[in-house]
């Protein structure tokens, strides 16, 4: 029997990360050989209701500090058109790990080093700090998934072995982010696997990872807790049960549960604290509220119109923009392939183009009917600091207004992480 506990975080996010871990023995008793602790967070942006709570990690990092770890890496790569240097302090997370100590690492400003994915018969770029820490030396020392309980728009759930994707670079991220990408989170769950998850279920996140904060009554739900177990597969599935989807429904859990790391039958995993389980548990939705603006014409093709790359990427972008920038409409998208020719050539005015598939069948044609000016283009199959600048300038939107603080700040905190060799795919709005 593998075990996955619950905690209550309502008298207190410190009391309940200390009774969990301490269930599992405390954190001294997890440490390894180098004394070291490294956590990987979800920063996957700073928008508010996406990333691991900065509360929640600060708990985490003080438990194992007080245990006796030596060091405690706080890491992360944050998404595409964004660098992580920016995502910690705007969350506030460089400002927690400057007053307990702990270790901030902007992996998009590491060296890279390859990692097969024996599924998929290819490489990737990793940081080599992941490398070196949670590769080479994993007998050494202690690594910690330390996801937010989410859904996603793209692969149903995001709990801790889809976490591990931010441990790759981004232009790693783009191939296969299509009907692979599930195959590509096993890979990486066969190379690289946490001694421990700790979920922050603090709150969840209904209709994707990434809500409109003009939805966040309907798409942000308060659930309280913290979910945890040493089984990193385990604590998935449960997670997921506790959202609404069994292990078929998650096709990514669904091959990782084939390696064999872990326990994957709920008969055979012990919940702790199960009342708190059942009492909170709901039927989640990771498909989009689809709240686009008005005058926007989507046509897809009838092929490889992948969900899990150029179609809701550039969806959840889409409804975002509209409901939070007050984003326009007025043009067309095309995505996927084997668009209708009938329906293509009435296309008209200003156009984007999703993903590599489209490009190919329509980027030439679009380009020298409607001029290249009225034509945007996101190649790949989810360059999303692409789809971020294409969209924006397509639904009027000043790129100033994307960042999440002032121009200077964010200029100085870009020439930081340009010095110390950041590899980040981001937008217009921070290139200089």
């Amino acid at each position: 029997m593998a075990r996955v506990r619950f905690e209550d975080t309502s008298a207190g996010v410190q009391a309940a990360v200390e009774s969990l871990l301490e269930s599992f023995g405390g954190g001294g008793s997890m440490l390894k050989r180098s004394g070291q602790a490294f956590l990987k967070v979800n920063l996957v942006d700073s928008k508010p209701h996406v990333y691991t709570s900065v509360e929640v990690t600060r708990a985490l990092v003080t438990h194992l500090l007080r245990q006796g770890a030596s060091r405690v890496y706080v890491m992360e790569n944050s998404t595409q058109g964004n660098f992580t240097r920016l995502v910690f302090e705007v969350t506030g997370m460089r400002a927690m790990c400057e007053q307990t100590g702990a270790v901030p690492v902007y992996l998009d400003e590491t060296g890279e080093m390859p990692l097969y994915l024996g599924g998929l018969g290819s490489f990737a770029r990793i940081p080599d700090f992941v490398h070196e820490h949670l590769i080479r030396r994993r007998q050494e020392n202690l690594y910690i998934s330390v996801p937010k309980l989410k859904t996603h728009s793209m692969t149903t759930v995001t709990l801790g072995i889809k976490n591990q994707f931010g441990l790759l670079h981004h232009l790693s991220r783009i191939p296969d982010h299509n009907h692979r990408l599930h195959q590509k989170i096993a890979d990486i769950f066969a190379s690289i696997r946490p001694d421990f998850t700790l979920i922050d279920a603090t709150e969840a996140t209904n209709y994707g990872h990434y809500p409109a904060l003009s939805q966040e009554e309907t798409c942000v739900v308060q659930k309280n807790l913290v979910i945890g177990s040493d089984d990193p597969m385990a604590v998935d599935v449960v997670g997921a049960a506790f959202l609404g989807f069994e292990l078929h429904e998650v096709e990514h859990l669904r091959l990782a549960s084939q390696l064999g790391h872990g326990v994957s039958d709920l008969d055979r995993i012990d919940i702790e604290n199960r009342e708190l389980f059942e009492e909170r548990k709901g039927r989640f939705t990771w498909d989009l509220l689809e709240k686009f603006p008005g005058g926007v014409r989507i046509i897809r093709g009838r092929t490889m119109c992948c969900t899990e790359g150029c179609r809701r990427n550039t969806e959840a972008v889409l409804e975002v923009f509209a409901q939070d920038f007050g984003g326009s409409g007025g043009f067309t998208i095309l995505m996927g392939r084997g668009i209708d020719p009938d329906e293509a050539a009435t296309v008209t005015g200003r156009v984007h183009i999703a993903g590599d598939c489209a490009m190919a069948e329509w980027y030439p044609v679009l380009k020298e009917r409607l001029g290249r000016r009225n034509v945007t283009v996101s190649p790949g199959c989810n360059d999303l600091a692409k789809t971020i600048d294409g969209l924006a300038a397509q639904m009027r939107i000043p790129a100033y207004r994307l960042s999440p603080l002032n121009p200077v700040r964010s200029l100085a905190l870009l020439l930081e992480a340009r010095l110390h060799g950041t590899k980040a795919n981001i937008t217009n709005v921070f290139r200089i």
